[in-house]
């Protein structure tokens, strides 16, 4: 691969891997419509709103990967995730089928199943229950990313990340964190695999809690290493764990659970 996009860049997850794929390509793209620190001699800086066709088609020209960060990430009226998580990402697939169909990890979440329980353990064919206007525009994303996969044979990997942070901050992550080593390493395996096709990927390290079962992916080479259950006495020591009926202990998405609908 000799130049790989990453939307989202001045994104928290974005930044944090912008000095971890150099091994990947020579060449990083990095995209958002914020804007961007200035670039090292290896980095292209692009600043682009998803919901203009003809800005993502020039992103994506001449990109051999995508990592797909961008677009809302946390529950919004309804206006800014269409126009971001709907719209934009449907520009991003036309952008990609227009420029040879480079692969592309996609950065769906944990909250298209917020309504299942804590104690459920889900496969990856588990009945979508999304938990906010934002869950559902990553429902329609793999839905999206599916269609063009089984039309066109656009490969797709579908991630649903869970609590991607430095360390599992409560203790729902002792559940769904997914630490960003484990994330590096999954990134590697999605674009050094030869066959990708478009299979859903539970975003999680290897928690001794964890909800989701990731054993369908023996063939992607990638096994998570880090466990949420080294921070659990840490965690314990810090605060109290969440009453039964708290979303925090009932529900995978927890608080999402609980929002309303936002208005403009």
């Amino acid at each position: 691969m000799k130049r790989l996009l990453i939307t989202g860049a001045a994104g928290g997850l974005g930044h944090m891997l912008r000095d971890r794929l150099t091994h990947i390509a020579p060449i990083l793209r990095l995209a958002d419509i914020a804007p961007i620190a200035a670039p090292r001699p290896w980095e292209e800086i692009v600043q682009c709103d998803l919901a203009d066709a003809a800005a993502v088609e020039a992103m994506v020209a001449g990109c051999d990967g995508i990592l797909h960060l961008g677009g809302i990430s946390v529950e919004r009226p309804f206006a800014p995730i269409m126009q971001a998580n709907i719209l934009g990402l449907y520009n991003l697939y036309e952008a990609a089928r227009a420029q040879g169909q480079p692969r592309i990890l996609f950065a769906s979440s944990n909250h298209t199943v917020g309504f299942w329980q804590q104690s459920d353990r889900l496969r990856p064919d588990c009945p979508y229950r999304p938990d906010g206007l934002y869950g559902v525009s990553k429902v329609f994303g793999e839905a999206l990313a599916r269609m063009y996969f089984d039309k066109f044979g656009q490969e797709t990997a579908l991630l649903r990340i869970g609590s991607c942070t430095e360390r599992p901050e409560n203790h729902r992550m002792l559940g769904s964190w997914f630490s960003h080593d484990d994330f590096l390493r999954l990134i590697e395996a999605v674009f050094r695999v030869p066959k990708l096709g478009c299979p859903v990927i539970w975003g999680a390290s290897n928690n001794s809690r964890g909800w989701w079962d990731n054993s369908h992916l023996d063939w992607l080479g990638w096994q998570p290493q880090d466990n949420a259950e080294d921070y659990a006495a840490e965690i314990a020591r810090q605060q109290p764990p969440p009453a039964p009926d708290d979303p925090l202990a009932r529900f995978q998405g927890g608080l999402f659970t609980q929002f309303p609908i936002y208005k403009d």
